[in-house]
């Protein structure tokens, strides 16, 4: 369910309300009873459910980066570092 971002005309009181898409907007502020108005921009939100986005869309490999050149256990087989042990 999307959340919708209302602001009030007369007390300035910013809040937020879970609503269906077909519910229709709020007009009453719950703090003072005067007229709100739904800001522009919200309510549209990104879920991510299941195994992973960045594993299952963009990752290619599974192999740790290469060391950077001149690191002092690059021979050793750490698998990469960010320089600092």
């Amino acid at each position: 369910m999307p959340t919708y971002d209302y602001e009030c005309s007369s007390c300035g009181n910013v809040f937020e309300a879970f609503q269906q898409m077909n519910d229709k907007p709020l007009t009453k502020c719950p703090k003072c009873g005067k007229k709100v108005k739904r800001l522009i921009g919200s309510g549209a939100g990104i879920i991510f459910k299941g195994s992973g986005f960045y594993a299952t869309d963009y990752r290619k490999d599974n192999k740790p980066a290469n060391p950077p050149a001149g690191c002092p256990h690059a021979n050793k087989g750490c698998g990469g570092c960010s320089g600092t042990h």
